[in-house]
């Protein structure tokens, strides 16, 4: 589709405007899910129903990442042709890119521009496939073939981003695209502005639609520790897994996303990321199975 055949985006410069001021009271809202039944009730209906994405680590945190051996077959279907090159977690989505029959990129992250990030540029924008990004307005993202979203995901690497790709309900009503069944989002996280920073402050029934790649796990090295503290910062992990305990870092798998930005931030190899590729077969089905997003 031709961008100057889309909408204009009336709508848009609204919700826009919207997210931008009340931004800043994502942590408070998020809260109320757990004080109050009825906000709970109000929250999930309006912007996570039907919800479920998966956090995939940075391509970047291979430096530090151990890839377990796999003694059982594992078959992968045709959705993923399996060569000999070392898969990493981000892949996926390439291969979900690969099958996509509409691709848009959006001009900025509007996470970024409304919180003013300092570290992440503001002009570098989740990508949207399926029929309905067909709806987006042209004013707030473009038409991308598939080499250009491949490219946009290397860079988003390179950037130290973290991905989450799956069915997002609050994308489809800030941008007034439905059905919602036909737009599957692909953000590109900063670890200081993504709105899944209020993980910690959800309701867990709110929270558990954020799912880690089931045999991504983090761990701590302790030998290699030297107590500079950087993964305790606020803007580094997303699910508020990573403490201090008896003078040791401890990492809470429950809570825990496997976005791997402690990774990236320890410099003395002191946190360890592992995977292997049982899950990539099972997640790429079950986004096929949210999203109608395929050629």
């Amino acid at each position: 589709m031709k961008d100057e055949k889309r909408r204009k985006g009336y709508y848009e410069d609204v919700t826009t405007t919207l997210v931008k001021y009340t931004f800043h009271t994502r942590f408070f809202l998020s809260r109320l899910t757990r004080r109050s039944k009825i906000a709970k009730k109000i929250i999930d209906r309006i912007l996570f129903q039907d919800d479920e994405v998966y956090v995939l680590p940075n391509k970047n945190t291979i430096h530090n990442t151990k890839k377990e051996t796999i003694t059982a077959n594992i078959e992968i279907n045709q959705s993923f042709e399996k060569d000999d090159s070392e898969f990493v977690p981000s892949e996926i989505i390439k291969e979900v890119i690969k099958e996509a029959s509409d691709i848009v990129i959006m001009h900025k992250c509007l996470c970024r521009s409304s919180a003013n990030c300092k570290d992440y540029p503001h002009d570098f924008g989740c990508i949207f496939i399926g029929p309905a990004s067909k709806k987006i307005a042209s004013k707030y993202g473009r038409t991308a073939s598939v080499e250009e979203a491949l490219a946009h995901v290397d860079k988003a690497d390179e950037l130290g981003l973290s991905h989450v790709i799956g069915r997002n309900k609050i994308d489809s009503v800030w941008m007034n695209v439905r059905p919602k069944e036909e737009l599957l989002t692909i953000c590109h996280c900063c670890p200081c502005c993504c709105l899944w920073k209020v993980l910690p402050d959800l309701d867990d029934d709110i929270s558990n639609k954020v799912k880690r790649l089931d045999d991504v796990e983090v761990h701590p090295v302790n030998d290699n520790c030297r107590m500079c503290k950087k993964c305790l910062g606020d803007n580094v992990c997303f699910g508020g897994a990573i403490s201090l305990e008896d003078g040791k870092i401890t990492i809470d798998q429950d809570k825990c996303v496997g976005c791997g930005h402690c990774v990236q931030k320890c410099k003395f190899d002191a946190i360890e990321l592992t995977y292997t590729q049982k899950s990539v077969d099972s997640v790429l089905n079950r986004i096929g199975e949210l999203v109608d997003y395929k050629k």
